[in-house]
């Protein structure tokens, strides 16, 4: 009776330590401009999640907002969940605008820290000049430019306002403000937030976050979910070296450099075949540039140019041309550059430092080629047998009366009527099919002319 009492206790103890086990909770932290690196860091974070079994998962924002197509990547991922997300807008002083406006409305939970603020959610480009019109605003210019823009605009806008007026729905939020924030870019701090239905809750810390969550329920999917923070561990998940490596090269900046540098590497290789080490740093560099680039929002346009432009310079390679496919090649990289980034998807755009730097490297780069061509091209040809009629060699074994000389690289029989040494100069007086005829280059020796 003992005994049994004594396995049922056991039993007991491990199914409560088990059930203990399970009570963890994921954070993860988005800080600084959304783009594919922290997509990609937010979506695998949510399936790490999902596969240990945790609770729930907390989103830590601090964002200015960042790219239309990362952050509705990371929405797909907070719908598709099937444990409830939660986002925090801390610490204090933080703030979720723009796209971390969206990311508040998709998910389950809304929480704020005092002294936050979330809002600006009108969609622009990031070109770092000064700020667009208000696609809204009256407009006196019958210029056709501006009035194709203003078209472009507005079915940004309208699309913007369609899908956070979709999010508000689906989460039992404050739908005319969602649509203010869109339409006119207007903010909240998190109290006025509360106050008008935008948000779940403010907290100070993660453990108020954690205490007012605490028996709170949400609708995940079709089911009603209980929130237990009680006996709750929580467990960070950093960014490994992944996330930190997609976050460089999907800088556009970056990726337009590894892109050119794989030009230039493949270029010197294809100019020096079996040179090797530029052919491997080119090939790494473009690889890797191209799975960048296919994470940006990039004009597709843009990029036909670069590649014609990249092109025409690895055919430069192949084909000289006194520099003029490099040149060519040049200037299509250059507009390609320009309008390789698509702004209505607020892309960050190539920086005219940027552009004009490699600019500046091609033509310098072009211009040297195209000296070293015309120099060869200036420079008296040396094929052909009579061509080898007074060139200067170098005696490579005795001579006497026959032996070898060296010219030009290449290792020639030769005869002479004098005793030559190995290592002697000597002068080449004729050709008599493969052997040269040869003399001391002390003496005077003969001329095409003469020996025709």
């Amino acid at each position: 009776m003992r005994l049994l009492r004594l396995c049922t206790l056991m039993v007991y103890f491990l199914f409560a330590s088990s059930l203990l086990a399970n009570q963890t909770a994921s954070t993860l932290r988005i800080k600084g401009a959304i783009g594919p690196a922290v997509a990609d860091y937010i979506e695998r974070g949510i399936h790490h999640a999902i596969e240990q079994d945790h609770k729930f998962v907390i989103i830590s924002i601090d964002t200015p907002g960042g790219l239309d197509k990362a952050m509705r990547h990371i929405i797909k991922s907070i719908l598709a969940s099937p444990i409830p997300i939660v986002s925090y807008v801390s610490p204090q002083g933080a703030r979720a605008a723009s796209a971390g406006t969206y990311i508040l409305y998709a998910s389950h939970i809304a929480a704020m820290s005092p002294a936050t603020n979330l809002g600006a959610a009108t969609p622009v480009s990031m070109m770092g000049d000064s700020p667009r019109k208000s696609p809204l605003s009256p407009s006196t210019s019958t210029d056709n430019t501006q009035i194709a823009g203003s078209a472009m605009e507005k079915k940004v806008i309208n699309d913007a306002i369609a899908y956070i007026k979709s999010l508000a729905i689906l989460r039992n939020r404050n739908q005319e403000w969602a649509i203010q924030a869109v339409k006119e870019g207007v903010s909240l701090s998190s109290k006025e937030a509360l106050d008008q239905g935008v948000i779940t809750l403010i907290a100070t810390d993660i453990n108020d976050l954690l205490r007012q969550l605490n028996q709170r329920q949400c609708q995940v999917g079709d089911q009603l979910v209980t929130f237990n923070t009680d006996n709750l561990s929580v467990i960070p998940i950093s960014p490994d070296f992944r996330t930190r490596f997609l976050e460089i090269i999907t800088n556009p900046e970056v990726a337009y450099l590894l892109l050119l540098l794989g030009a230039y590497g493949l270029f010197f290789e294809f100019s020096n075949p079996g040179f090797i080490l530029p052919g491997i740093i080119g090939s790494i560099s473009l690889i890797v540039a191209l799975y960048a680039i296919q994470l940006l929002p990039i004009n597709y346009a843009g990029m036909s140019l670069m590649l014609l432009g990249l092109s025409l310079l690895i055919t430069e390679g192949f084909v000289p041309s006194f520099g003029i496919l490099g040149i060519g090649g040049t200037v299509a990289f250059v507009l390609g550059s320009i309008f390789f980034i698509d702004p209505s998807m607020g892309g960050t755009a190539i920086g005219w430092p940027v552009i004009l730097g490699v600019s500046i490297l091609n033509i310098l780069f072009f211009m040297v080629i195209i000296r070293v061509t015309i120099k060869a091209f200036r420079q008296k040809v040396i094929t052909g047998k009579q061509d080898l009629i007074g060139q200067n060699a170098e005696a490579i074994s005795n001579i006497g009366p026959k032996g070898y000389v060296k010219v030009f690289g290449e290792a020639w029989k030769s005869q002479s009527n004098q005793s030559i040494k190995k290592g002697d100069k000597v002068k080449i007086k004729a050709v008599d099919g493969l052997t040269l005829t040869v003399e001391p280059a002390d003496l005077p020796h003969l001329t095409k002319e003469d020996s025709s």
